[in-house]
């Protein structure tokens, strides 16, 4: 492959990555300023609740760009076999913290659903 074209993909999931990295920055510093000005309200769990909450949301929106640069970065830059490996346990080990936040998130299964949600039939 060209090098000026290996260099812009590089920095494309750079920039990718660093989308990522400031989503989940931005993300903490905003759940912990809205958790701040609520500090007075009564409902010292409801208020902790809504922090783990505006976090975990932004962790997860972050995880989703991580993701994606690194499968660009793989798939794009270094398609071997060793790099795909290292892909699928990068995936994995990040698809299972998204899943894990997502159920400390909604509290609930993702497959459960809410009562008075869901398809009509």
């Amino acid at each position: 492959m060209d090098d000026r074209l290996l260099q812009g993909i590089h920095w494309v999931t750079r920039g990718i990555e660093m989308i990522g990295i400031a989503i989940i920055v931005v993300g903490a510093l905003g759940a912990l300023i809205a958790f701040v000005r609520r500090t007075g309200q009564p409902g010292k769990e409801e208020r902790i609740g809504d922090f783990r909450s505006d976090l975990g949301r932004s962790i997860l929106l972050g995880l989703e760009f991580l993701v994606a640069a690194d499968i660009v970065n793989t798939v794009a830059i270094e398609p071997t076999l060793q790099s795909l490996a290292v892909l699928a346990g990068i995936v994995l080990i990040r698809t299972f913290l998204s899943f894990s936040l997502e159920v400390e998130i909604e509290g609930r299964w993702p497959w459960q659903r809410v009562s008075g949600t869901g398809r009509e039939t």
